[in-house]
């Protein structure tokens, strides 16, 4: 098969039905389903339809993004959606947003027991994600999975509770994932290896203690993923007792997903910038949040490259913002490596990095057996500008985006 031609996502918009879909599964396929009475049910799915879509899933995913689809109108002489073929994707992600209309409609409820039936046949690579818009959905029997307690949040702005449940969703979609690539390196896991998927995504915060911000914005992180119910998932570190921290602390960035809280200070401080350097150099899911208060003096260089979340030092009200972005570093780092997956094995002499090259990633070719001579990263193609310095700095290292790569590969 040429590699110019493998179409790794349904080119999927609304109004596009099932069998319109190529012959290539994707890895995640995302239903949406919502009684037809309940009135916020569309802005919702479309909400979660706008945030997988979008050029941030896109770049990594191909395509138009993940696959997102709805179920709710009944076609004619049915009273409830058609259903949903599991198959069609490598993994399978359901989000059942189940209000009193719902939880009042018994062929709408025994239609919930149904695909939780199906789902548990088909293993973890299928799950169905209830999530409970009032109180009703939790005794109506229709939800017999653990839910996203929309019902708690009802004090908080929209844009807050749906970004809530884009963090809680992509969570769980990391671990789909995972669990796929795993038995694609290891296809003698076990099927339902639940104490393998349940695994957390570790979290480090890089932070420096030597100005009044940086270690309280810091706490202020931890106390919001325990407020917030994420510490059920996510693990944010502390050195064990008995270890070296510096014996640990490199470590632990090279398996983490890395949240730098960049303060007037941080900059100065050597392990800040050694954490920095060691994510960088790892590959490893990044975001910074910009804390100045009042001026850096040197801008750590190597602070680029990756998202950047204004967040006041002060207000401190944008933490939530800073963890979602994160869980979609998080899960487009799983998505470039899904996708590498395909054909990394049979490129020869050829790198595939998660983000835009910059000029540290040439530190990581320096001795790879066989060595680089192309470096692919996610789309879109860096400028000439940026092409011009590498070019300078290592002449013989092509720089492709994946689609250029693709458009180019021999068969």
């Amino acid at each position: 098969m040429r590699h110019d031609k493998i179409d790794l996502f349904w080119n999927d918009f609304p109004g596009m039905s099932d069998a319109d879909s190529p012959p290539t599964r994707p890895f995640l396929a995302i239903y949406v389903a919502w009684h037809p009475k309940f009135a916020s049910g569309k802005e919702i799915a479309l909400s979660l339809f706008q945030h997988y879509r979008r050029d941030l899933y896109q770049n990594v995913a191909g395509g138009a993004g993940l696959p997102v689809m709805y179920r709710s109108a009944p076609p004619p002489g049915s009273a409830v959606p058609i259903d949903i073929p599991f198959d069609d994707a490598e993994t399978c992600a359901v989000v059942l947003l189940i209000d009193e209309h719902w939880a009042r409609d018994a062929e709408w409820v025994a239609w919930a027991q149904h695909l939780s039936d199906e789902a548990d046949r088909a293993g973890l690579r299928t799950l169905i994600f209830p999530v409970a818009i009032d109180e009703s959905a939790l005794s109506s029997g229709a939800i017999r999975e653990q839910a996203v307690r929309w019902d708690r949040w009802s004090s908080e702005r929209t844009d807050a509770k749906l970004r809530k449940l884009c963090t809680a969703l992509s969570y769980q979609f990391c671990r789909m994932l995972r669990r796929f690539l795993e038995h694609l390196e290891r296809p003698a896991l076990p099927e339902d290896d639940l104490l393998n998927f349940l695994k957390r995504v570790e979290v480090f915060l890089s932070h420096s203690k030597h100005d009044p911000d940086g270690e309280q914005i810091a706490l202020e992180f931890r106390k919001f993923v325990h407020d917030a119910d994420y510490d059920d998932f996510f693990d944010v570190h502390n050195i064990p007792i008995g270890l070296k921290f510096d014996r640990v602390l490199l470590e632990k960035v090279k398996a983490s997903a890395v949240i730098a809280i960049h303060t007037d200070s941080y900059s100065t401080r050597e392990w800040c910038r050694r954490e920095m350097i060691q994510a960088k150099l790892s590959n490893s899911p990044l975001v910074v949040a910009n804390c100045i208060k009042d001026a850096d003096e040197r801008g750590f260089p190597y602070m680029a490259n990756v998202p950047i979340v204004r967040m006041d030092p002060e207000k401190r009200n944008r933490i939530d913002v800073v963890v979602g972005r994160l869980m979609d570093e998080v899960l487009k780092d799983f998505l470039w490596r899904c996708r590498v997956k395909m054909f990394a094995a049979t490129a020869v002499r050829v790198s595939f990095i998660p983000r835009p090259p910059e000029l540290i990633v040439l530190t990581t070719l320096r001795g790879r057996k066989p060595p680089t001579d192309t470096v692919v990263y996610p789309d879109p193609p860096i400028g000439a500008e940026e092409l011009s310095l590498f070019a300078k700095a290592a002449p013989r290292i092509k720089l492709l985006s994946m689609t250029e790569w693709l458009a180019g590969a021999k068969p």
